[in-house]
């Protein structure tokens, strides 16, 4: 295989996998032949190359044979490690040894991974041997190279998770295969709160056994403190977050089909020992007579087609069974549409026969979903139809479960929904803020569909009042802010993207507020745009975040601008005067002999003096003046739109206020003014330049002085 078909194979397979390498054995004869002809095919800095006690990468030393990583895609802004010797490193060279043992997968113990940001370096490798054709019967042959997959835990377990403080479940992952100690192989950064409710699972990959754990955090605890139905949700959604997890660690792909077809033979061989258990099951099935259920295998060849199924549609299961696909029971245009928008949607071409089975992305998973089936004579049934994967007793997916509901049952739909609002409504009582559905009809009007009780405390509005009168919450979003929140809504009608947004409201009592809103659009079959999002009050967060900005902008001695400060406001003026025109002079000034006042008088004299100074400066500085220390005793003014001869002037009145004035306890303190007013075409640097060369003349003048302008 080529590098080009190796990457071309492996690219599309980046989604929760940090890299994909293939190593190959070299010999120490062979090397230098292998490192010439790398380098012919484009890799001219290649080498082989090992791991230096600073963890860098260097030439390896000569040894009789090498493992050298050839071939690597990676999703590391660092780059691929090619040539690295994984014979060089123990704890990989144990694993390749384990691999050439088993004659097959294996997976590492957890260890620092090669060329991957450090955040995400921990991790384990998946590596698999790989024999020439004529060597697959000889048992005394070395690999002719290994097949590895890369992968970081927090990669594939932690991003896209909530924070901490907001993530409802505590992970880890023991590895359970070491025999003294068991090594701790992930674990979320929330710690476990005080809870029965708990969920362990032992998960068997390769020749590895690990033991997932997960129990609630504090932040659920606090969230359903008193809730006796959030207890059964929480069971639920561990419940399903566990399958979801097992599936993640072990079904990607190529791996999950290959290890079915392993299955395959031993399922079978179980075939006369499950009849009976399938007998009962069958009867159950059949006794669902309202319900059309129907399971297939992973090619979607349908294994199971009960009586509900045949009444439903009316085929013969022996019809159906082994003979027909689920895709053969759809209505074809909507399989095609359906297809198109997913393969719009991820990416990728989505095929007509795995269209019905996908119905997650940003929906949430396992969702019913409005089908048009074709009866055996050929008329049209419209059902709800709930299409899920099945698993086997170690997590591996063996197939699809399809249940399918007739669409006279939305009597029982209904009663479902109720149910589920009276929940939301329970549940929302005790959560910090305001759901609520909000909709944009054809037309450009505003209603609200739902309102939960924390809106009364976002905007000291009724509930009850928004559900009439959705453009009453615009009287409560500040002027300012009012145009921009109404145009960010129609954006996001116009593209169906998520809709977050930041503004102020101005509430009768609490005064002026900070709020945030996030929600997401959904299209409506008969026109308008509908939102689900919830508000929260964000005003201590933006206090705090202007206190901090504060805080980062102001010199904490002199309590006046920072050079940071200085940088940010010399870069919005230059812009305005490139832009527009106008004038624009900086004024330096450093204080003279500041050195001989710290060591006659001491640092702590020396700060009064640098405070008095900035006192004196500041009064007779215009409101528009930016005055900043750049650090030590040297301070810079910013004057807007005045020329050199008004900033001659003005360094003049600065220069002679500081001359004027003692300072108790050290007398007369002077200092040394150099001017700069910008030119046409001139950048910041040069313009700080010119005035830091007046400085420079000042002092070499004799200092106590204004020096002119510099050419």
């Amino acid at each position: 295989m080529s590098r080009a078909e190796f990457n071309g194979y492996t690219q599309p397979l980046l989604l929760r996998t940090q890299a994909y390498s293939f190593a190959q054995r070299v010999t120490r004869d062979e090397r230098p032949a292998f490192e010439r002809q790398v380098r012919a095919e484009g890799v001219s800095d290649f080498s082989i190359r090992e791991l230096n006690a600073g963890g860098e990468l260097q030439l390896a030393a000569a040894r009789d044979e090498y493992v050298a990583v050839l071939y690597s895609q990676t999703q590391s802004q660092l780059g691929s490690p090619l040539g690295y010797d994984l014979l060089a490193q123990p704890l990989r060279r144990a694993t390749l040894e384990r691999a050439d043992a088993r004659a097959g997968m294996v997976v590492s113990q957890p260890m620092h991974l090669v060329n991957v940001e450090p955040a995400y370096a921990r991790g384990v490798l998946l590596v698999t041997p790989v024999l020439r054709r004529d060597s697959l019967t000889e048992t005394a042959i070395k690999p002719f190279g290994y097949v590895m997959a890369v992968i970081s835990m927090r990669q594939l377990l932690a991003d896209g998770l909530p924070e901490a403080g907001h993530d409802y479940l505590s992970v880890r992952i023991l590895d359970m295969s070491t025999n003294d100690q068991h090594e701790v192989l992930y674990e979320s950064a929330n710690p476990p709160a005080a809870s029965d409710l708990s969920a362990s699972r032992l998960l068997r990959m390769a020749d590895h056994d690990y033991q997932v754990d997960i129990q609630p955090s504090e932040a659920f605890v606090q969230a359903n403190r008193s809730s006796v139905s959030s207890l059964v949700v929480l069971g639920g959604l561990l419940s399903l977050l566990l399958s979801a997890l097992l599936y993640v660690l072990v079904s990607q792909r190529q791996r999950a089909l290959k290890m079915v077809e392993q299955r395959t033979q031993e399922l079978r061989a179980r075939e006369q020992e499950l009849r009976g258990t399938h007998g009962q099951l069958r009867s159950v099935l059949n006794a669902a007579t309202q319900v059309a259920i129907i399971a297939t295998d992973l090619r979607g060849v349908i294994s199971t087609f009960n009586a509900g199924a045949e009444q439903m549609l009316g085929y013969d299961a022996a019809e159906v069974v082994g003979h027909m696909t689920l895709e053969n029971l759809h209505f074809p245009r909507e399989l095609v549409a359906r297809s198109a928008e997913l393969s719009a949607r991820y990416g990728k071409l989505i095929p007509t026969c795995q269209a019905m089975l996908v119905e997650g992305g940003e929906e949430g998973g396992n969702e019913a979903r409005e089908w048009t089936l074709v009866r055996h004579d050929g008329s049209h049934l419209t059902v709800n139809m709930l299409a899920t994967p099945v698993l086997d007793e170690q997590g591996l997916w063996v197939g699809h479960l399809a249940i399918c509901i007739d669409i006279t049952e939305r009597k029982r739909v209904h009663e479902a929904l109720a149910a589920r609002d009276l929940l939301l409504k329970k549940l929302s009582a005790h959560v910090p803020g305001g759901i609520y559905q909000f909709k944009m009809e054809f037309d450009g009007r505003f209603s609200v569909i739902y309102a939960s009780d924390g809106i009364r405390e976002i905007y000291e509005l009724e509930p009850d009042v928004l559900l009439l009168n959705a453009e009453a919450i615009f009287t409560r979003i500040h002027p300012q802010d009012s145009t921009r929140v109404r145009a960010s809504i129609r954006a996001s009608a116009d593209t169906l993207s998520p809709w977050r947004e930041e503004y102020r409201v101005q509430l009768p009592v609490g005064g002026l507020r900070w709020v945030r809103g996030e929600a997401t659009p959904e299209e409506q079959p008969g026109g308008g745009v509908l939102w689900h999002g919830y508000i929260s009050d964000i005003s201590d967060l933006k206090r705090v975040e202007e206190e901090l900005r504060a805080l980062s902008v102001t010199d904490s001695l002199t309590g006046i601008h920072n050079r940071r400060y200085f940088q940010e406001r010399l870069t919005t003026e230059m812009t305005r005067v490139e832009r527009g025109g106008g004038e624009l002079s900086v004024i330096m000034l450093d204080i003279d002999h500041f050195k001989r006042i710290n060591d006659q008088h001491g640092h702590a004299v020396g700060d009064r003096v640098l405070q008095a100074v900035c006192e004196r400066i500041g009064h007779r500085l215009r409101r528009t003046d930016v005055f900043c220390r750049l650090g030590g005793e040297e301070f810079m003014v910013l004057c807007p739109d005045i020329d050199g001869k008004h900033a001659h002037v003005l360094a003049l009145q600065l220069w002679q206020a500081l001359r004027n004035s003692s300072i108790e306890g050290v007398g007369t303190v002077t200092a040394s003014f150099g001017i700069a007013s910008w030119r046409v075409g001139e950048g910041a640097d040069a313009l700080l330049l010119r005035a830091d060369s007046g400085v420079y003349a000042a002092k070499q003048a004799g200092r106590d002085r204004v020096e002119a302008q510099l050419n």
